[in-house]
C-alpha cells in the first residue's frame, strides 16, 4: 500500500507534452499547499515550458530519440527527475504510456482522463461519448498503473485501468460538439477534480491499495454535510427576469423533493402571469414560516420578511390577525396558509392587493372567489408540511454555503427564567409562538406578539436597538386593533446592552425571550428586574441572515 505525504512538504512533479493546462491550474491553486518541484515535457516546443517559467517552476525536456525504446526513454526521464524532491507525479496530456520502468521507481503517479471511467477510455473520449449519445460525461482522476508488456507493447485492456481517486460529472447538452464538450469537461470537470485529488494527497488522506486496485480517501463520507457536494436540478422554467429587469433568471427543480414546495406547486389560475424570481423567493419564505405551526396558521410576507403571522382556531381568524399586524406593508404581499383555503379566508384575501396565495388545497367556493382577481397567483402546494429537507444552502461567487436547516422547536422546559418575575402561562405560549416566527425574520430581528399573533416586527436592522424601535413603531402606527401594551418581545440574539430592553419597556412590553450569552447579561437582567418584567433565555439564537 502507498500513502500520500503531509501538506507541509508536498512537492509534485508534473509531466505533459503540450499545454499542460491542468498542471498550471494546480500550480496556481496550490491545493493543500502542494507546489511543483519540476515540470517535465517530452517536447521541446511545448507551450507549457514558457508558462512554467513564468511561474518560476523548474523545467526539464527529455525528448525520445530515434530508435530509443520506451523503457530507455523512461529511464532518462527518471534520471532527469532524480535531482528533484517530489512526493507525487501528475500527468496531463503526457502523450506516452508509462511502463513499470517508470512507475516502479516514481511515487504515486496520477492522470486525468476526460470521461467517467470505465466508460469511454482511450484517446477520443469526447467523440466516443457524442457518438454513443451520452447525456452525462465527466472526468476521472486515477492512479496510473502499468499497461506495457515485457516486449514494450501496449496491453489495451489495461490502459486507463488504474484505481479511481475521484470523478466529476459534466452534462452533455443538445448541440454539443467535440470542442464545446472538451472545453466544458476541462473547465467544469478536470479543473475541479484534479486539484481535489492533489489536495487529498497533500493532506495525507489517500491510501492506494495496489493489490485490490482501490483508493481509499479518509473522511470522504456522506451524511448531512458530505465532503463533496454534487447537485443536479432540471430547469423548470425561464423567468421574466431576476431580482431586477436587467438580470436573466430561471428556476431549477429537484424532482426528488417530497416536502411541500413552491417550485413544485400547481398554479391553478393558468391565465395569470407566471411567478417571478422575487415571487418564488418570497413564496418560499412564506411557506416555510407557516410550516412551523400545527394549529391553523397564516402569514403575509414581503421581501422575504413576515409583515404578520398568526395562529387561531380557524384559518380565517388566523389570516385576519396576521393581516392586522401591518396591513400597510402587507399590500402586494404573499399569503401562505397551512390549511385548505376556505371561502371565508379567500374573501378576506381579495379585500386588498396580494400577489400570491399559497395553500395545501382550496375549496371550490374559495377558488371562485380568488379567481375574481386576474393576477392573484393561486398556488396549490401538495406534499409534506413537515420540514423534511435537511439542508439549506446559498450560492456564493465561487462556491456555496450549506448548513443544517434550523428546525429548533422550543418547549416550556427549554426556557430559563432569569428574572425575579416569572412569566405567566399565557406569556410563555406567546413567547414560544414569537420564537418560532422570529426564525423567519431577517436578523437583527425583534418581534412583538400577543397570544399567538404578531403585533410589531423589526427586521433586518444593523442595530438591535433600532430593531426594537422599529417593532414598537410598527405596533403603534401600523397595527390595527392591537398594540404593544402587555405584549412579549422576542429577540433572535442576545442584547449586548440594557438599552434594547429599556426601549421595549417604554413601548409596553411585559416579557422578553432572548438567547442570552452576552457578557452584559447581568446588566440586561437587572434592567428587566427594575422594570418589573419577566425574561427567559433560550441558550440558542435564531439568526436568519438571508
Amino acid at each position: 500500500m502507498r500513502g500520500g505525504a503531509a501538506s507541509s512538504d508536498m512537492n509534485v512533479a508534473g509531466m505533459a507534452s503540450n499545454r499542460g493546462r491542468n498542471l498550471l491550474n494546480i500550480a496556481d491553486r496550490a491545493p493543500g499547499g502542494a507546489e511543483f518541484a519540476v515540470i517535465l515535457t517530452n517536447d521541446a516546443d511545448a507551450p507549457l515550458l514558457a508558462d512554467a517559467a513564468e511561474r518560476d517552476i523548474p523545467t526539464e525536456v527529455v525528448e525520445r530519440a530515434d530508435g530509443e525504446s520506451r523503457r530507455e526513454h523512461e529511464q532518462r526521464v527518471l534520471d532527469a527527475l532524480a535531482e528533484y524532491d517530489f512526493d507525487l507525479v501528475t500527468l496531463d496530456g503526457y502523450m506516452r504510456l508509462l511502463s513499470d520502468t517508470f512507475l516502479d521507481e516514481a511515487p504515486t503517479t496520477l492522470n486525468v482522463h476526460p470521461s467517467l471511467l470505465p466508460s469511454f477510455p482511450g484517446m477520443d473520449a469526447w467523440g466516443d461519448a457524442l457518438d454513443y449519445g451520452a447525456k452525462v460525461v465527466g472526468c476521472t482522476v486515477h492512479v496510473v498503473t502499468n499497461a506495457i508488456d515485457a516486449d514494450g507493447e501496449i496491453i489495451e485492456e489495461e490502459v486507463d485501468g488504474g484505481p479511481v481517486v475521484t470523478q466529476e460529472p459534466v452534462p452533455v447538452y443538445e448541440g454539443d460538439d467535440e470542442d464545446t464538450l472538451a472545453d466544458r469537461v476541462l473547465s467544469e470537470g478536470e479543473f475541479r477534480a484534479y486539484p481535489r485529488a492533489v489536495k487529498w494527497f497533500a493532506d495525507d488522506r489517500v491510501t492506494v491499495d495496489d493489490d485490490a486496485n482501490r483508493v481509499s480517501i479518509e473522511g470522504d463520507t456522506g451524511g448531512d454535510l458530505p465532503s463533496r457536494l454534487l447537485s443536479s436540478e432540471d430547469r423548470a422554467a425561464d423567468l421574466r427576469y431576476g431580482e431586477n429587469p436587467h438580470q436573466d433568471a430561471a428556476v431549477y427543480a429537484d424532482n426528488t423533493t417530497e416536502e411541500a414546495s413552491v417550485v413544485h406547486a400547481d398554479q391553478l389560475n393558468e391565465g395569470a402571469k407566471a411567478l417571478s424570481y422575487n415571487n418564488y423567493n418570497d413564496a418560499d419564505g412564506a411557506l416555510n414560516l407557516i410550516k412551523e405551526f400545527d394549529a391553523p396558521a397564516a402569514a403575509v410576507i414581503k421581501h422575504t420578511n413576515p409583515a404578520g403571522c398568526a395562529t387561531a382556531d380557524s384559518l380565517a381568524d388566523a389570516y385576519a390577525d396576521a393581516l392586522a399586524t401591518d396591513p400597510q406593508s402587507a399590500f402586494g404581499g404573499i399569503v401562505a396558509l397551512n390549511r385548505e383555503c376556505d371561502v371565508a379566508t379567500a374573501e378576506q384575501i381579495i379585500d386588498s392587493f396580494k400577489e400570491i396565495v399559497v395553500a395545501p388545497g382550496y375549496t371550490d367556493d374559495a377558488l371562485e372567489v380568488l379567481f375574481e382577481k386576474d393576477n392573484l397567483r393561486v398556488l396549490d402546494c401538495d406534499g409534506e408540511f413537515e420540514a423534511t429537507e435537511p439542508l439549506t444552502e446559498k450560492r456564493l461567487v465561487g462556491g456555496r454555503l450549506v448548513q443544517e436547516r434550523d428546525r429548533q422547536r422550543l418547549t416550556r422546559d427549554d426556557l430559563e427564567v432569569v428574572t425575579e418575575r416569572e412569566p405567566t402561562e399565557e406569556q410563555v405560549e406567546s413567547m414560544l409562538f414569537a420564537w418560532q416566527t422570529l426564525k423567519h425574520v431577517k436578523s437583527n430581528g425583534i418581534l412583538f406578539a400577543k397570544g399567538t399573533e404578531t403585533v410589531g416586527i423589526g427586521m433586518g436592522q444593523v442595530s438591535r436597538v433600532d430593531a426594537v424601535r422599529l417593532a414598537a413603531m410598527k405596533a403603534d402606527e401600523h397595527a390595527q386593533g392591537k398594540d404593544a401594551e402587555g405584549a412579549v418581545m422576542a429577540s433572535d440574539a442576545f442584547f449586548p446592552f440594557p438599552d434594547g430592553v429599556e426601549h421595549a419597556v417604554e413601548a409596553g412590553i411585559e416579557a422578553v425571550i432572548q438567547p442570552g450569552g452576552s457578557k452584559n447579561d447581568d446588566m440586561v437582567i437587572e434592567a428587566a428586574d427594575e422594570a418589573g418584567i419577566a425574561m427567559v433565555m433560550t441558550g440558542q439564537r435564531s439568526f436568519r441572515h438571508d
